[in-house]
């Protein structure tokens, strides 16, 4: 019974969500319509490079200096 409340819930609160993918204005054509979705996409990707370099560098620097200790303690 929990579950099934719940559930019907969710479901209204995800009819009153806006989605990306579902433009407002539907007199534009092509992929303008889906600015919104094309801007977001753009923004994750570039969030994704950028945490992937950060990582890769902190990686390298961290493999350095565990080398450094091996090379200086064998």
């Amino acid at each position: 019974m929990k579950i099934t409340k719940y559930l019907g819930e969710v479901r209204t609160e995800l009819y009153k969500a806006t989605w990306p993918w579902i433009p407002k204005d539907k007199g534009e054509r092509g992929f303008k319509r889906f600015k919104e979705l094309t801007d977001s996409t753009i923004v994750v990707f570039i969030a994704m490079l950028l945490l992937g370099a950060f990582v890769t560098l902190w990686d390298l620097v961290f493999f350095e200096i565990v080398e450094l200790f091996i090379k200086i303690g064998g």
